[in-house]
């Protein structure tokens, strides 16, 4: 797929006020959402955490972590130990701050959770 948007349950990890994107998939609303609901429209909601790499033989990998989605399991990148997982709620959360001054007009998720807004 050429936007690389997730796909779960037939539709796209996607959102946007009024506007449909060039794409034509996700979900089109017409206010802007708070952050709980832009979240949920995005579909950032999943967590992520470290787990430890082990090659062949059980050995553990010293110093290195993969980064994982627990809803998917799927692999999202491999980080160092001083590496501190921030989840999706907790990067957003800053913005709410501006929830009378701003708007949260579009938000996604790209390649698998590896990119999200």
């Amino acid at each position: 797929m050429a936007h690389n948007l997730e796909q779960r349950d037939g539709s796209a990890s996607f959102f946007s006020v009024k506007e449909k994107a060039w794409h034509g998939l996700g979900t089109i609303i017409e206010n802007c959402p708070d952050l709980t609901s832009a979240i949920e429209l995005a579909r950032l909601g999943f967590e992520v955490i470290k787990q430890p790499i082990f090659i062949e033989g059980g050995k553990v990998v010293p110093d290195k972590f993969a980064t994982v989605r627990t809803d998917t399991g799927d692999i999202l990148g491999v980080v160092g130990n001083q590496y501190h997982v921030v989840q999706n709620k907790e990067a957003f959360s800053f913005f709410d701050f501006l929830k009378d001054e701003a708007c949260f007009e579009t938000g996604g998720v790209l390649n698998n959770g590896n990119i999200v807004w």
